[in-house]
Order: structure tokens, then C-alpha cells, then sequence
């Protein structure tokens, strides 16, 4: 939409100012903007949002404007509350936070420093203070668990104001200014959010219907190369003109613009699209922006660091940068550059790194000072972190002293790790320690498997967070599609997923004709089921004797109800309006598409029709809700809008069946917006469509287990019920309008975040917690086991080749062993099985980098490497495998070697004796030196003295193959990455790294380890 041009809904610069509920002194009157009115029927917001200007013409930055009064002269009144008691306790960096006004604000936070203090503190005193009301803070964070945390806190310290701040995490911010502002965005208020499962199911539609082979160009690829374009703010058409001439490129092209006109057909959104829309709806509408840069004058962003491009412009966009007669508001970031690990997802760590650069003037203030671990814990952390390039100098401290020594154990196997880490942890809980005070993590989900098995057999209780989670279970997605459908009749994928299922006698055929149909005319799938409805009548099908509470109970069409919202009074004041009434007029178009205004059109791209070329893209067709809304109701074939056949080749059966099955979603549909609660809704699907019998009849066990799941979704839905009928007002960070629809309590349900899901200090406290260690981020135990220290595990294989992927392992690494509090656990195996071949790992070089004075070694190599430096003996240690006859047992968890460190005593060894004492008759022909860390064997290089490199099996490759020899200019061909330019060359011989540019990405791969071939 061009800039400054208004869409339908809002009005004049001479209409009445947006009601903000604010005191009429807040701001100057003949300062509050008036060109400015969300749409007419945009979701009720009684957040109370104050609007702010320029106060006498004051330019500048945002300190002179608020001229270091506060808006407190303006007439707020701020709380009452002694600001010296939120200052108590804070150290001098913490207090210095906390009171800054004026420029931009890092706050760089390590790990364990109390940033979520720091962040509730200075959001407190804001208040307190009087430089802001609850309703002009915008604070973000990543997860809705974090956003509620948040809202507490600030709550316990100013009372009930705190409620009416905007705290949420980036999506949810995004949702609610799209359902906001959704005719300047160009979209349906009620819109759907797809999740990833969800939009794989669309891509895959897409990408047969280009004839993509979907085994070697998968949905899930191709939907991780489009989400990362929407990251970058790359729209279609864009991409199009710019991407390189490479099959995967093309076919990337191709689909991306197809799944976008396939998504605005079905009224839906994906995760992405919910921040690049917004960013795109504030760029495109001056006088939107205009009013959410006086709404929002205190912005502050939590996890700063694991930004993607996108929401780094989201901020930006939100902040503003004075140009509209509204100063900057004040920015706050929260963050540490040494978490950053989310690169996979398209986080940049270049957002915090160089904000400084982004924003001249702002100030960094760093905070050191640990409240979590033990200072032997953080000189392991400060260690490993320092070896990354480039980074901001931190060193983290505490004064609650050193702690416990860390402990390093070198199995022979994973297996063998995994009974050191089951044993360890019943020895642990044996010694009063419970199971909810540890965690192991691991770099790769594959690795819990034989963890868990013993677990099993030891009979400890264990939960694995990460694994299957209950939003993504079949019986739960079915259910959820079903209420997708009746909220956005136009969701193809919902649609689709449950038209035949449970079965009703609609096959395969019948469902590819109505795909070719909904093609053929330009519509949506849901609209081509709506006309087969249409043509046989309406009847109730599956709805058969279904009771529509209120003023719709007569009502049987899918007009505005369709997808809309109805008003509020047409719904509670039972004025019996009939279809008729809800409707106005369409002219009657010719066959094919509707002749409606596109209200969804934006500067779409013409996608490919096949991979071999491209066709011009029809005009989007009218939703199902655009249609109704301007559709005639005299008969049903008027109804219709226009006059389409039908699809042919449909068995009279299969058409009956799909007219059951839309009459069944058109009555909840009405259910919905008469009052009828959402989880009545939820048993009227899962009861009339027999989903719920079916599964009661089953003799599959695990047919009883999906029966509770849902009984857990429907109290899910009673307790989204419950929260709506209890709440008073909505809280800031919440629906906008808590009216109990479906589309509120989807929003609800898609914006739920995986971290969301993991376990609270309660909910842990008797079972040991098993998660990777990206899961982990945030979280923190008393005791943690950190297994697969290996190169090629940990730092996991694919990283050792690209500089920058390797310096990601090494945060990775540095927020695992952060996370410990007391006790922390180094494990690893010399040999690792990998689609059931045994491979040789050498040890993590993460473990050369921690200071021996930190460490408690109680195997420093394995038996293999024992037996090839000479110390094997005869029964030293566990077993069958050469360890000793005593195995393992539940004692010794000192350093007592008690799990058969065999070692003898020297600057790696226990101070106690070894299990099955290792002593022999002999001697050794020379002595045991256990390896120093920090001369572990590499990937790719030999133990032998001579130094010649010779082959490691897990790395399959030799260090004496002769470095590719590359210049700038040259071409070359990477495994995964595909065809790419040398652009830079750093170092030489082994440490060649070089900058290759692939299709405008560029990477830094160290040449001797990179599958590079020259071109």
C-alpha cells in the first residue's frame, strides 16, 4: 500500500482522536494526533496505550524531550513508591541499568548476572519515577513463560499498574497489531497462524503441483530456505529477480511464490510472516507508524542476542527515528553476546555486536557479577568462551566461592558413558540429592537413547524435554484443525487434513478434483467445498439436531459468520437477524472469479507455473469471508455469487459426504459467534464427527493414551474458558479482546513456544530432566551432566570446517556449563556408534581450554588409549571391558576414583585408589603420561610421534592430504552449500580459511576441513 494512503476504516484528519484512556492532562491536548483511527471493527483494546507528541515544539532526542521532568508534569501521577527501595540490593552495574535515562541502553548480561532483575527493576522505576505509564512500556521477550515472569515481578513491586504494560514475546506482539490494524495490512481479522508443521503440509502441496521430486527437495528444505528470506524482509517477487540460476534456487523461487498466494488464499499466516508483515504494514502506513511511536516511548528487548534480521527492523521500525514529529523512544536491550547459539533459526549475533554502531551515542553497561554458579564452574565457562575471535571481553566472577571441582570422565563407549552417567546420578540421589536437581544435556537428541534405556531398567524417573510435543500430536492436530476450519473456513491445510478423516467416504479422487476445481476458478478449497454445499441445499449433515444458541439459531449461511467477527450487540441482544441481514449485496460476475474488491492484495509476485518458466499470476480471488460479505442470499444459487458448476467427476456419494461434513463446521461456526465456549465446540466435533467413538472402539493400546490427550486439550479449552469469563480486563500482553472465540483461543494455542513447554522448578522436582543443550538455554540445575564431549559430537562434525560455526559450538558449549549451579559433569567416549558403525572420537577440544585446577579427572583416557600408551593391566577396572572385576557401584563420589580412574597419580589423577587396584606383576615397559587436555588427538591426525597425520574414522578424512589451494575469484563447489565464489582469503597452510560467497551468503570455511572442491 503506497505511504500514507489510509484503507477503508480509517478516517479523516478531522475525526475525533483515538481514545487511549488516558487523563485528559496527560498530554497537550493540541498535541495528540488525529490523522490516525484503527478500523472500524479492529478488536477492542483496553490496554490503555497513552498517546505522546512533541511537547512546545521540543526537537531532539528522546532525554530533551522529556526534558529530565518525566511525563510527571503532564499530569501523571506516577505510584507511590520509595525508589530507593528498588535500588536496594543492586550492585553499582545493576543500579547504574536500572536508573539510565536517555540514549540508547545495552545491557550486556552474563550469564547468571540477574538481567531479569535488572530488566523488572528499571521497568519499576520508569513507573515509579513518573518518566512513563504502564501503557507507553513495550517490553519483549522470547518466550510467553519469560513475558508472565516479567509481569509478575514488575507487579510485586508497583502494584496493579504493572498490568496494563504491553509484555509479550515478538509473534504475539506482531499478532496483536495485525488483528489490530488488519485492513491496513490487507488482511482478514481473523486470520490463521500456521505452525511448521502446518506450513510443510502447504509447501508440500505446492511443491507437487510443480512436479518437485519431495524425497530429494523436501518440505522441510524448503520451507528452512524460504523462512530464512522472510528473515531477511526478502519478499518473492525479490527473490525471483535476484536468485541464483541453481536448481534448488529455482525451485525455491518457485515455490516461495506460490506459498505465498497459497497462504493468502487461505487467509493464513506463517511465523514468519508475522513480523515481516508488521515490519511491511509500519514501513508502508506512515500515520499507523506514527501512532504506535507515540503509544510505545520505553521499548525494551530481553535475549537481544538471538534477534534474526527481521525483528532487529522490527525494533527499529517501532522505535522510530524522529522523523514523524514524534522523538525516538527509548531503547533497552537485554542480552550477551557469548549465548548467541540460535544462528540455525537465522538469529545474527551482528544485532548485538554492533549495536553500538546501529544506534551513535548509546551506552554499554556490562554485568559481570555471577548469582548462579561456583566460581570453578566459571572459570571452566570464562575459559572455553575465550577462545572465540572478536568478542567483547567479559569475565564472569561470583563471591560464593569456589565450589566443587568439575569432573571429567573418558569412556570407552557411549554406552559405557552412559552407565558412568546413570550410575553417578542413583549414587547422587542415594546421598539425598533429588531428581529434579539434574539435568543432562546433550548436542543431539540421538544421544538420550541409551541414556534412557537405563534409566528404564534402573527405575529412575526421567522426562526427555524436546521429544514429541503435545501440540504436534496427531489427535491433537486433528482436533485443532477441526477448530481452525470453522474459524477460517479458507485454511487449505486444515481443511485438507480433516476432510476424510475419521473416514466419511471422501477419497483421494475426490479430494484432487475439488483441489482442481478451487484451481480452475481461482478459489479457495474451502470455498469449493462451500459450493458443493450450496448446490445440495445446505443441509445440516453432521449437524443434524446440533442447537445454535442466541440469534443465530435460525441462521443457516456462511456470510459474515464465515470468518468474521459478528458485533458484539447483533450477538447478545437475541434480535433474531436472519441471513439476509447479515449481508449485502455482490453484482453477479461472470463464471470464474468473483468480481469483489481484493482487499489482500500487496505487491505479490508472479510465481512460476513450472519450474521452466514463469505464467502471470491471476488476481487473488476473494476469500470466503470477502465473498459472504458482499454475497446475495435469495436462493442458494445467488448465494453462490456466482455461478460456478461445481466440481466434476465427484460420485454423488463423496458429494453428499463433503456437504455433511461443511454443513457440520457451518453450524459451529454460527455456535461460535453466538456465545457457544470453545470447548462445547471441541465436544461437538470430536462427538458428531465420531473422531472421539473411534478411538474408544480401538484395541491399539496407544488408542487410550490419545483419548486422554484430548481430554487434556478440552480442559486446555475450559481453562482458556474460565481465564476469559473470570478476567476483568485484559492484561497487557493478552487477546486483545477476551470474548472466548476460537480465533482468540488458536492464537492462544499457536503462539505457545517450545521453551514455554519446559519443565517449572515444581514440575521437575522427581523426575532427572534429559534436553539438548539448545533446549537448555535459560534454564539452570544444581547438578549438570554435559555428555559427547567429542570433536564431531560436540563440537558437532559439520561445525569444524566454517569458522563461524565452530565459534556458535564454543557459546554452545559456554551456555552449557553455565547452566550448572554446584556440580558440573564433562563426559566422553572414545568410540561412538553412528548408523551402526563404531567410530574413534577424539576428545572435544572445548575440554583442552579449561584450566587443570578446575578439574577432578576420574578417567582421563579411555582403555583403548591405555592400552596404547602401555598402562593397561591386568583387572584395572570395569569388568568384562578390561576395567576390573567390581563394575561399577553405587558408591565413592569423591575423589576416590571409585569408577575406576585409571590414571596413575600426576596432574590429571585422583587422589585415591582405582577399583580393581590396576596393579600388575610387571612393569610397564615406560610410563603412563595421560593426555594433557590440551594436547588431545585431533580430528584428522595420528597419535604417532613423528607427527605425521594419519586417519581418524570420525572424521573419514587425513590431515595429510594437501590443503586446496585457492585464490580470490575462484570457483567452487561445497557438499551441502552448492556453488559459490572465493571472495577472501585468510591464514595459510593448515589455517587457510576462506570467504566464499554462496548466492549473495557469505561463509568462512577453514579449507582443510571443508568438502570444497575447485571448480
Amino acid at each position: 500500500m503506497p505511504g500514507g494512503v489510509l484503507p477503508e476504516g480509517y478516517v479523516p484528519a478531522d475525526a475525533p482522536a483515538y481514545e487511549d484512556d488516558a487523563p485528559a492532562d496527560y498530554v497537550p491536548a493540541e498535541y495528540v494526533p488525529s490523522e490516525y483511527m484503527p478500523a472500524d471493527d479492529a478488536p477492542d483494546d483496553n490496554n490503555a496505550w497513552p498517546s505522546v507528541a512533541y511537547p512546545g515544539g521540543v526537537e531532539g532526542n528522546t532525554a530533551a524531550y522529556y526534558g529530565g521532568g518525566g511525563l510527571a508534569n503532564w499530569g501523571n501521577q506516577p505510584p507511590a513508591i520509595d525508589t530507593s527501595e528498588l535500588l536496594k540490593g543492586l550492585n553499582q552495574q545493576q543500579h547504574d541499568a536500572v536508573v539510565h535515562e536517555g540514549e540508547p541502553l545495552l545491557i550486556m548480561a552474563g550469564a547468571g548476572s540477574g538481567k531479569t532483575r535488572v530488566l523488572t527493576h528499571r521497568i519499576a522505576y520508569l513507573l515509579a519515577t513518573g518518566r512513563a505509564r504502564a501503557g507507553q512500556i513495550l517490553a519483549i521477550t522470547f518466550t510467553n513463560k519469560a513475558a508472565a515472569e516479567m509481569r509478575e515481578r514488575v507487579a510485586d513491586l508497583v502494584g496493579p499498574e504493572a498490568k496494563r504494560m504491553m509484555v509479550s514475546t515478538f509473534h504475539s506482539a506482531c499478532v496483536r497489531i495485525l488483528r489490530k490494524e488488519y485492513r491496513a495490512a490487507g488482511l482478514s481479522s481473523t486470520f490463521t497462524i500456521y505452525d511448521s508443521q502446518d506450513s510443510q503440509r502447504l509447501l508440500q502441496m505446492v511443491l507437487k503441483s510443480h512436479d518437485v521430486d519431495i524425497k530429494r527437495y523436501t518440505p522441510k528444505l524448503v520451507a528452512a530456505r524460504i523462512s530464512d528470506l522472510k528473515n531477511e524482509l526478502i519478499s518473492p517477487q525479490h527473490y525471483a529477480e535476484t536468485a541464483p540460476n541453481d536448481p534448488i534456487s529455482r525451485i525455491v523461487s518457485a515455490a516461495y511464490s506460490d506459498y505465498d498466494k497459497r497462504l493468502r488464499q487461505a487467509n493464513a499466516l506463517d511465523f514468519d510472516d508475522l513480523i515481516m508483515r508488521t515490519v511491511a504494514l509500519l514501513r508502508d502506513n506512515p500515520a499507523v507508524a506514527e501512532h504506535y511511536h507515540r503509544r510505545f516511548r520505553h521499548i525494551l528487548v530481553d535475549e537481544y542476542q538471538d534477534t534474526n534480521h527481521a525483528q532487529y527492523v522490527l525494533v527499529r521500525e517501532l522505535v522510530g527515528d524522529g522523523e514523524d514529529r514524534v522523538p525516538p523512544a527509548e531503547l533497552t536491550v537485554v542480552g550477551d553476546s557469548d549465548q548467541s547459539i540460535y544462528a540455525f533459526r537465522g538469529a545474527t549475533i551482528r544485532n548485538i555486536e554492533e549495536f553500538e554502531r546501529d544506534f551513535p551515542g548509546a551506552r554499554t553497561i556490562m554485568l559481570e557479577q555471577n548469582y548462579r554458579s561456583t566460581q570453578n564452574i566459571l572459570t571452566a565457562a570464562n575459559a572455553v568462551i575465550s577462545r572465540n575471535e572478536g568478542r567483547r571481553p567479559k569475565n564472569l566472577w561470583t563471591d560464593s566461592g569456589a565450589g566443587s571441582l568439575i569432573t571429567l570422565d573418558a569412556a570407552d563407549s557411549d554406552r559405557d558413558e552412559a552407565r558412568f552417567v546413570v550410575a553417578e546420578i542413583d549414587r547422587l540421589n542415594d546421598e539425598g540429592t533429588n531428581w529434579g536437581d539434574i539435568a543432562v544435556f546433550y548436542r543431539t537428541n540421538a544421544q538420550s537413547r541409551s541414556i534412557e534405556e537405563l534409566f528404564v531398567r534402573q527405575g529412575i524417573p526421567y522426562r526427555v524435554v524436546g521429544g514429541t510435543r503435545f501440540y504436534e500430536r496427531k489427535e491433537i492436530k486433528d482436533a485443532l484443525a477441526y477448530l481452525q476450519a470453522i474459524a477460517n473456513p479458507d485454511d487449505t491445510v486444515a481443511l485438507r487434513r480433516v476432510l476424510n478423516t475419521p473416514r466419511r467416504g471422501i477419497g483421494a479422487k475426490a479430494e484432487e478434483l475439488l483441489v482442481a476445481y478451487a484451481d480452475q476458478y481461482g478459489i479457495s478449497f474451502g470455498q469449493a467445498i462451500a459450493d458443493v454445499w450450496e448446490q445440495a441445499g445446505r443441509p445440516a449433515g453432521e449437524a443434524e439436531g446440533l442447537e445454535v444458541p442466541g440469534a443465530l439459531a435460525n441462521t443457516s449461511e456462511s456470510a459474515r459468520l464465515v470468518s468474521g467477527r459478528l458485533p458484539e450487540d447483533e450477538v447478545s441482544a437475541g434480535s433474531g437477524a436472519d441471513a439476509g441481514a447479515l449481508v449485502s449485496p455482490m453484482r453477479p460476475g461472470a463464471s470464474g472469479a468473483a468480481s469483489t474488491p481484493d482487499l489482500t492484495a500487496t505487491n505479490a509476485p508472479e510465481p512460476a507455473d513450472s519450474l521452466a518458466g514463469e505464467v502471470p499470476l491471476m488476481e487473488p480471488e476473494p476469500t470466503v469471508v470477502e465473498a459472504a460479505e458482499t454475497r446475495e442470499t435469495t436462493s442458494p444459487t445467488a448465494d453462490r455469487g456466482v455461478e460456478r458448476p461445481g466440481p466434476a467427476g465427484v460420485s454423488t456419494r463423496a458429494l453428499n459426504a463433503i456437504a455433511r461434513f461443511w454443513g457440520l463446521l457451518d453450524a459451529l461456526r454460527r455456535c461460535d459467534h453466538a456465545g457457544m465456549s470453545v470447548g462445547d465446540i471441541l465436544e461437538e466435533v470430536l462427538d458428531r464427527t465420531g473422531y472421539l467413538e473411534q478411538l474408544r472402539r480401538s484395541e491399539d493400546p496407544q488408542d487410550a493414551s490419545r483419548v486422554e490427550n484430548l481430554a487434556e486439550l478440552h480442559s486446555v479449552a475450559e481453562d482458556f474458558n474460565a481465564s476469559v469469563n473470570a478476567a476483568q480486563a485484559p492484561e497487557g500482553g493478552q487477546p486483545a479482546q477476551p470474548r472466548g472465540h476460537l480465533v482468540d483461543f488458536l492464537e492462544r494455542i499457536s503462539l505457545v513456544a517450545d521453551s514455554d513447554q519446559l519443565p517449572s522448578e515444581d514440575g521437575r522436582s522427581e523426575q532427572v530432566t534429559l534436553m539438548t543443550v539448545h533446549t537448555a538455554k535459560g534454564l539452570e540445575f544444581p547438578i549438570v551432566f554435559v555428555t559427547g564431549m567429542e570433536d564431531g559430537t560436540f563440537p558437532h562434525q559439520r561445525s569444524l570446517g566454517e569458522v563461524a560455526e565452530l565459534a556458535e559450538e564454543r557459546r554452545l558449549a559456554y551456555v552449557a556449563i553455565t547452566r550448572a549451579r554446584e556440580r558440573l559433569y564433562l563426559t566422553r567416549a572414545a568410540v561412538r556408534s553412528a548408523w551402526g558403525t563404531p567410530q574413534e572420537m577424539p576428545p572435544s577440544r572445548f575440554l583442552d581450554d579449561i584450566p587443570e585446577e578446575v578439574v577432578h579427572v576420574r578417567r582421563a583416557a579411555s582403555s583403548m588409549q591405555r592400552i596404547r600408551s602401555g598402562e593397561w593391566r591386568s583387572g584395572s577396572g570395569y569388568g568384562g571391558t578390561g576395567y576390573g572385576g567390581s563394575g561399577y557401584r553405587s558408591g565413592g563420589g569423591d575423589s576416590s576414583g571409585s569408577y575406576g580412574s585409571s590414571a596413575r597419580r600426576g596432574e590429571w589423577d585422583d587422589d585415591g585408589p582405582v577399583i580393581g587396584s590396576g596393579r600388575s606383576s610387571g612393569s610397564s615397559s615406560k610410563p603412563f603420561v595421560p593426555h594433557r587436555l590440551g594436547t588431545t588427538v585431533r580430528m584428522g591426525q595420528s597419535t604417532g610421534t613423528n607427527g605425521a597425520a594419519g586417519q581418524s574414522g570420525a572424521a573419514g578424512t587425513s590431515s595429510d592430504k594437501p590443503v586446496l589451494t585457492l585464490k580470490v575469484g575462484d570457483r567452487v563447489s561445497h557438499a551441502t552449500l552448492g556453488t559459490g565464489t572465493v571472495v577472501g582469503i585468510e591464514g595459510s597452510d593448515a589455517r587457510t580459511v576462506a570467504r566464499i560467497s554462496f548466492g549473495g551468503t557469505e561463509k568462512r570455511l577453514l579449507v582443510r576441513m571443508a568438502p570444497l572442491e575447485k571448480l
